[in-house]
């Protein structure tokens, strides 16, 4: 018997060894599977929080303009700070309630859920917790697999190993969804509520977080009964993780709530030609593709000034009349940045996106002529320099062409005008005859020096503007004049941001000098006669129609043509340009419609300086001003009925006064030189070449 006793004991003995090294085989196995787990977890290392995210633009005051969409879905990405308290709390409460605890997986939810199951012999509950579920958002289908299972637990661990609890958190609340085709917690505040993340009340949250679970039956906009139930269980939850009392939870559950019935906050369609200029300058300049404008939930910062948009679309639709087909172009910048604050490309976008402030070319008419003026300055013409206007017949091309160019209503004075007066008058014909003593390729290198892009004819009508062109080439031209000679890009975008903040993108000024300061400066004081009736001549200034409307310091040019019309100016602070015509080449008829671009230009320009003080055009070194009789361009006497204070570069100021209202008795001022006969008798090139 005891020989039986030891054989069982031994038996015994060595079942227990056995299963002690079966258990510490087991054990080591766990440990290096574990391990190995971790290992490959932090090699891997951290996944990507983010999915597809929509692209907001924003104008330069921090308002939404527009937003690009991943696939019709709508989705933004906030920080917590951005997210109200109440729901995190409800949140966490009805989701994961001990979150801030567990290490991605809640193993006492876990044996609870499978005895429930067990008991209940079906799938009746679920033990994922916040970090689990965002693993499947982020990289996994939902099919009910075991190797999405094993997938699943295996991003969790990353996530958890890589990313602090507030990160995943974050990322989770911005990438949940909420039904309607609306992904993360802002775009869901914004479409049910229409609100704000951080602006959720306790009662609009709790409801909020018992959407996720099932967004088509928990939707307050799909049944609003199955909501108010889950929001009933949430607000449970809440209290029983000490959020809020029950007392409180009640008066919350019955306080009611107003839906934004499926809509977002209606944002306002604002310049989408300008968005459109943005998109694709995110792609051509910064080099961005397609896919990250689209789904990289950047933020792009722009230099849209929204009141001053919002201002010159109210100026074209209450200047054009609606039934006309009349179409425009708008530009308005900063001279001093580059930034470009407003533009229209069409009366409207829905009927025709093409833009026609930067893609069409159209004639510029007079608009041309200050870059022609610019350019005869530094050749040593100054505002006095007398032309004589007349009809006249130019032979080029070795005498096999002609051109005769004429002035509006084929008015002209028979004599000779000053270069003060031919601008402010518009006179066709000095301009040509400039053009031509300069040299025809004078005008084409100043133009280009100036930015313009098109493709110029090197003929003699080149003075009067009769190539196409684009408007914001012409108005950053302009803004190159106003601000003194500094070239600078059109400037659309001015920061961009990715969807965690940083900055990859910021706006690098960039200037390049093309002009004399001091001769810019004059060609900008040449450009203010069109305003001053002091320099009527045999014809009223051109902007004489709108000046009375005008309470500023501006400078600029109006132009036309059979099928054209434009006006650019600008004073200290902006430059403004626009250009009206018809699609096809339809000739302007109506004297109303050959208004418009001027009417909309003064009223745009008054109600954008409406706050802003007076600020005149101030001259830089190398440049004085003296009182001239317009007419003659000499120094004005008291005897001259008029004098007009007129800008030189030093030096070339006329040093003779005026003669032709000189009183006989009058013996202080200085008697004006004879001019001989055989002076008065030189052509027009002799004395021009005598000047130099």
């Amino acid at each position: 018997m005891e020989v039986i006793r030891n054989d069982r004991l031994k038996i015994a003995l060595r079942i227990l060894r056995a299963f002690l090294f079966i258990f510490l085989i087991i054990a080591v196995l766990i440990t290096i599977g574990v391990m190995s787990l971790l290992t490959y977890a932090k090699v891997k290392g951290a996944p990507p929080l983010a999915v597809p995210l929509s692209t907001l633009l924003y104008a330069e005051d921090g308002t939404l303009i527009g937003e690009e969409r991943h696939q019709g879905e709508t989705r933004y990405w906030v920080s917590l700070d951005e997210v109200s308290k109440p729901l995190l709390e409800a949140t966490i409460s009805i989701e994961d309630r001990n979150y801030f605890s567990h290490n991605g997986f809640d193993y006492k939810r876990i044996a609870g859920a499978i005895l429930a199951d067990v008991k209940a012999m079906a799938k009746v509950q679920g033990a994922s917790t916040i970090t689990q579920q965002y693993a499947r958002n982020l990289f996994l289908e939902h099919e009910k697999t075991w190797n999405r299972k094993i997938t699943e637990a295996l991003y969790t661990i990353r996530l958890e190993l890589n990313y602090s609890k507030e990160e995943i958190l974050e990322g989770y609340l911005n990438t949940i969804y909420y039904g309607h085709g609306v992904y993360g917690i802002e775009a869901a505040a914004n479409y049910y509520f229409g609100k704000k993340a951080s602006d959720l009340t306790i009662a609009e949250a709790s409801m909020l977080a018992g959407i996720p679970k099932g967004p088509s039956h928990y939707s307050p906009l799909n049944n609003e009964k199955k909501a108010k139930h889950r929001q009933q269980l949430v607000l449970a939850a809440m209290v029983e993780n000490e959020y809020i009392s029950k007392k409180e939870a009640q008066k919350i559950y019955e306080t009611p709530l107003t839906y934004s019935k499926g809509e977002a906050i209606q944002r306002e369609t604002i310049a989408p030609y300008f968005q459109d200029i943005v998109k694709k300058e995110l792609h051509s300049n910064l080099k961005l593709t397609k896919e990250m404008i689209e789904t990289g939930g950047l933020r792009v910062y722009t230099s849209l000034d929204p009141v001053l948009q919002k201002n010159a679309e109210e100026k074209v639709v209450n200047t054009i009349n609606e039934s006309s087909d009349i179409q425009i172009g708008f530009v308005a910048m900063d001279p001093n940045t580059g930034e470009v604050k407003a533009l229209i490309g069409g009366r409207s976008y829905q009927e025709s996106p093409f833009n026609r402030a930067t893609q069409a070319e159209r004639q510029p008419g007079s608009t041309f002529k200050p870059f022609l003026y610019y350019a005869a300055l530094e050749k040593g013409f100054t505002p006095s320099t007398p032309i004589r206007s007349e009809v006249t017949t130019f032979t080029f091309d070795d005498g096999r062409a002609s051109y005769t160019p004429h002035n509006y209503k084929n008015y002209y004075p028979n004599d000779t005008i000053t270069l003060a007066q031919a601008i402010a008058v518009s006179d066709n014909v000095y301009a040509v005859k400039t053009h031509l003593f300069l040299g025809e390729e004078t005008l084409l290198k100043t133009a280009k020096s100036l930015g313009i892009t098109s493709d110029l004819k090197d003929v003699p009508s080149l003075a009067l503007g009769t190539s196409g062109v684009k408007v914001i080439d012409m108005v950053n031209a302009y803004s190159t004049i106003a601000n003194g000679g500094s070239l600078r890009e059109p400037v659309f975008i001015t920061r961009v941001e990715n969807y965690k903040g940083e900055i990859i993108y910021e706006k690098k000024t960039k200037s390049k000098s093309v002009l004399d300061p001091a001769n810019a400066f004059v060609t900008t004081q040449l450009m203010t006669g069109m305003f001053d009736e002091k320099l009527n001549s045999y014809t009223a200034v051109t902007g004489s129609t709108i000046s009375n409307k005008l309470t500023r310091f501006y400078a600029g040019k109006s132009g036309s043509t059979q099928a054209d019309s434009w006006m650019i100016g600008y004073s200290p602070q902006l430059v403004a340009g626009v250009w009206t015509g018809y699609d096809k080449g339809q000739t302007m008829d109506l004297t109303a419609e050959k208004r418009y671009a001027k009417n909309i230009w003064a009223t745009f320009m008054e109600e954008a300086h409406k706050d802003k003080p007076p600020v005149p055009f101030k001259p830089p070194e190398g440049v004085v001003g003296v009182y001239v009789n317009p007419d003659s361009g000499l120094l004005a006497t008291k005897s001259c009925p008029v004098s007009r204070l007129t800008f030189y570069k030093k030096g070339t100021e006329p040093t003779e006064y005026c003669a032709e209202h000189l009183e006989d008795h009058d013996k202080k001022e200085p008697k004006p030189k004879k001019k001989k006969k055989e002076e008065e008798d030189k052509g027009f090139f002799k004395k021009l070449f005598d000047w130099f």
